[in-house]
């Protein structure tokens, strides 16, 4: 009969062999969006079987459980705001049917559509996480209470102030930790990780500061503030921006060690806060199954438009889209009701509709 550690050496190796017969795309994390609320993501079985996670972020899922819910509420942050984002471009963060790789073969090119969502996915982790923290859900954090005293604009210090340090320090044990197993000598780790940290970085540079006021009649005479995260659509908005404005870079060899440089000589490095990518992205307008690309044919677009990015030539790949009248049922005639509801109409009326042609 097999002893207990048999069982557990057995166990260990079988998990090796999934690991390495299915390999694991440092996003693949995000298909815990796909789970039902009922199953439980936390615990030595339950983590085990999570099969999106890599070796060690089944190791930490094991180490740190009752973080894991939080990480299940990012995946689905990432997925939402990240349609949101892209919602009027070729590439609108369409998902696959099924599977752990949840945005399709996109994801493993070196594109600026992995790297928008590498920075988005460790962001949401880091957002997910603190949430937790100040809403009292994690036993191993709270509020941030390092952050006391005067302000130089005179006023107290004081609350519940989000310790974005802990959800920081989580998502980068988590979310680096598949391109770190790999090894940061090679282009595409070296891409992630930094893309990963810019992603941080959105939050920290556009945390926004609360205040109170204390006084007779509200006067605010005495004023504590404390700090909290951007809403996670701001986090969003500025990502996108770094999308837009992303770098194109190559591995080089300075010295003993590897970086990542522009492919332009001519264009100046990256900042810790830039979103760099390696390979051109595909024109994602013609069906593409193989590598999750759902092309753009029937997408829905803004024929009054030419030269934005929801305008029907640029989306539908050229002028290949078609005009039609739909008629749709809107709110009209809107009316307050004292106290406290507004009442409206609903009101039928015909619209002009475009769509990429099949």
């Amino acid at each position: 009969m097999p002893t207990v550690s048999a069982v557990n050496l057995t166990a260990q190796l079988l998990l090796l062999l999934l690991w390495a017969t299915h390999p694991t795309m440092a996003t693949n994390w995000l298909s815990l969006a796909r789970m039902p609320r009922s199953r439980p993501v936390s615990g030595a079985a339950p983590c085990g079987r999570l099969r999106g996670l890599s070796v060690g972020q089944v190791g930490v899922c094991r180490a740190r459980g009752e973080v894991m819910e939080s990480v299940r509420k990012a995946a689905e942050m990432v997925i939402e705001e990240c349609q949101h984002q892209f919602r009027n471009r070729r590439w609108n963060c369409s998902t696959t049917p099924r599977g752990v790789n949840v945005f399709g073969r996109v994801m493993s090119q070196g594109t600026r559509e992995a790297a928008f969502v590498h920075a988005l996915s460790s962001a949401a982790v880091a957002v997910a996480v603190t949430r937790g923290c100040s809403r009292g859900e994690l036993e191993r954090c709270g509020c941030d209470r390092k952050v006391r005293g005067v302000s130089p604009e005179g006023f107290q210090w004081s609350g519940c102030s989000d310790n974005l340090s802990y959800g920081v320090a989580f998502s980068q044990t988590f979310v680096d930790e598949t391109e770190r197993a790999k090894g940061m000598s090679a282009g595409r780790p070296l891409m992630n990780v930094h893309n990963n940290e810019a992603g941080r970085k959105a939050i920290l540079h556009n945390m926004q500061v609360e205040c109170k006021c204390h006084g007779v009649s509200g006067s605010c005479e005495l004023r504590t503030c404390w700090k909290v995260m951007p809403p996670f659509r701001r986090v969003g908005a500025v990502l996108k921006e770094r999308f837009d404005g992303a770098t194109e870079v190559r591995l080089s060899r300075i010295g003993s060690r590897t970086a990542l440089l522009p492919r332009d000589p001519q264009v100046k490095p990256p900042a810790a806060r830039d979103l760099v990518y390696l390979a051109v992205s595909p024109d994602f307008c013609r069906l593409d199954p193989d590598n999750g690309i759902p092309g753009t044919a029937g997408r829905r677009c803004n024929g009054t438009s030419r030269l934005a990015p929801d305008g029907c030539e640029l989306v539908c790949c050229g002028p290949g889209y078609r005009a039609g009248r739909a008629e749709v049922v809107q709110r009209c005639s809107c009316k307050f009701s004292w106290c406290c509801s507004v009442r409206c109409q609903q009101c039928k009326n015909t619209v002009m509709i475009h769509t990429c042609r099949e």
